[in-house]
């Protein structure tokens, strides 16, 4: 049952850091909406911030497995379409974590490590990506070239959605789709006439 109440106390949260932004979110208000006592939810946590490293780790968690690189082969460009879409996904789903990312990590020095800890793992997939298309003949690109594009890839990738809710997007599917879309056409420029071709075509079936 606690358990069962500690998972409740997460999701509840999640939910409402998402919808109205988590400096206008308290312990109380979350109490409330789940309809039990401010002491039964510090029963389970300590206070807002213990909160939001419990969401951070279940988002350090699904963003690591993301991340993770194709085993025993080359990457191609369906294998990058696809780790973007989880990427893009794992964000929105913890969209509060970037909207309200300077607020956050600037009172809690543990997650502005680990959230760096993120944006490391993200450089190193994206030149490993990038590296690997590279050796399987689909990207001709320079060793700076490759070394700026994997930076832009990331920057996007990571405050895209934020881009998306500040122009006022509202449609959680379509912002994910323009991202990948944004991203992938980083790539355009160094890719080999028809991987060129074939991304296109991917763009064209996936916009469609």
């Amino acid at each position: 049952m606690a358990k069962q109440t500690r998972q409740r106390i997460l999701d509840s949260a999640l939910t409402m850091f998402n919808a109205l932004g988590e400096p206008n979110v308290t312990t109380n208000h979350i109490a409330d909406e789940l309809e039990i006592s401010p002491g039964n939810l510090y029963y389970h946590f300590r206070n807002k911030d213990d909160i939001i490293e419990q969401l951070f780790a279940r988002f350090e968690e699904r963003m690591d497995a993301a991340l993770a690189a194709p085993q025993g082969r080359l990457p191609g460009l369906e294998d990058i379409w696809l780790q973007l879409h989880l990427v893009f996904e794992c964000i929105w789903d913890y969209r509060f974590l970037h909207r309200d990312l300077v607020e956050i990590l600037s009172r809690n020095r543990r997650l502005r490590l680990r959230f760096a800890r993120i944006l490391r793992r993200a450089n190193e997939q994206a030149h490993a990506v990038m590296s690997g298309l590279l050796q399987a003949g689909i990207m001709r690109a320079s060793k700076d070239e490759l070394a700026a594009t994997a930076t832009n890839v990331l920057v996007i990738a990571t405050f895209w959605l934020n881009y998306a809710a500040a122009r006022g997007d509202k449609d959680e599917h379509a912002a994910i789709r323009d991202g990948i879309v944004q991203v992938m056409m980083l790539l355009a420029p160094f890719l080999r006439d028809a991987e060129r071709v074939h991304l296109n075509t991917l763009t064209r079936a996936y916009l469609d």
